[in-house]
């Protein structure tokens, strides 16, 4: 999607009707979690493809070029020819806490006779990450069937959610699919209705799920499970700076942990990578402005 920047913005009082904002210069860049978790990992070092929907529209050519720009392959990058290309305006607070005003546009049309019609684009994959769950009406009730199809090329998969994280159906019947799921604590609190941690994991892994699980904690860090009942506590990393804009550090801790486990980095390792990878997120407007090469990523993760 295009992000428009827009900052500071208060959040803790109401905008209100008939008032001018000043603002910083607005910036537009590229935002959700196809740009954000592909850039990243391109960033660290790794080959990064798209694969969405855009519109014909001025944001998609300016999504494209800025992609492949950052050397993302965009084969995958399809126009839709009705459907307008997704923008959010990010309002972003002194502290770097946002909100967001978002047409969801093209994207929410992806189906899976869409997937399924471009498995070669998965088969040429070592992992694809898909998102976001319960934000895809089209995708959720078929995401078993799709999975298991990407799977079969001989790639591994990983999800991310979104907005409140949805429900456990389908979730439940999509969890024995994914090699990689690491929400975050809301999003997981939200599906199982349970606030340890470590119960939400159980009750994952009691849906059958046999791949790395994890819960994202904030500023307690991450809580990753590589089997059942056993945990990795992975400490938050400090900011190799201010704090400028949390939008995508989630997407960006996704982006080094899966760079971790590509590159054959144990669990703990790549888990770290990916807490260095959101410190560095967080540090610039917007989600990737801020992310760093590998070897300045996995310095600052103590590797």
């Amino acid at each position: 999607m295009a992000d428009i920047l827009c900052r500071p913005i208060r959040l803790d009082v109401a905008i209100g009707g008939g008032r001018l904002l000043p603002t910083e210069p607005l910036q537009v860049v590229t935002g959700g979690i196809v740009s954000n978790s592909g850039v990243a990992m391109a960033r660290l070092g790794m080959k990064s493809a798209a694969f969405t929907y855009v519109g014909r529209d001025e944001w998609a050519r300016l999504i494209r070029g800025r992609l492949e720009a950052e050397k993302l392959d965009c084969t995958g990058l399809l126009e839709h020819p009705t459907a307008s290309t997704s923008t959010t305006v990010a309002l972003i607070d002194p502290s770097g806490e946002r909100s967001f005003a978002h047409c969801v546009g093209a994207p929410k049309l992806m189906d899976r006779r869409l997937f399924l019609d471009h498995l070669e684009l998965f088969a040429r994959s070592r992992m694809t990450l898909i998102g976001y769950y319960s934000l895809m009406p089209n995708l959720e009730n078929d995401l078993p069937e799709i999975l298991a199809a990407i799977r079969e090329t001989g790639c591994k998969t990983a999800l991310d959610c979104a907005g409140s994280g949805g429900s456990m159906q389908p979730l439940d019947r999509i969890l024995p699919h994914l090699d990689v799921y690491v929400p975050s604590y809301n999003e997981a609190s939200h599906q199982t209705g349970l606030t340890d941690p470590r119960a939400i994991l159980d009750i994952y892994r009691g849906c059958g799920a046999h791949g790395l699980l994890g819960v994202k904690l904030g500023s307690k860090g991450v809580l990753l499970s590589p089997a059942a009942g056993e945990y990795v506590e992975i400490p938050a990393v400090a900011p190799p700076g201010p704090i400028v804009d949390t939008t995508g550090a989630g997407d960006c801790f996704y982006a080094g942990l899966l760079t971790g486990l590509l590159r054959g980095l144990d669990v703990r390792s790549a888990g770290l990578l990916g807490a260095a990878t959101g410190a560095c997120c967080i540090t610039a407007f917007g989600a990737t402005a801020g992310i760093r090469d590998f070897a300045s990523t996995a310095a600052l993760a103590g590797f």
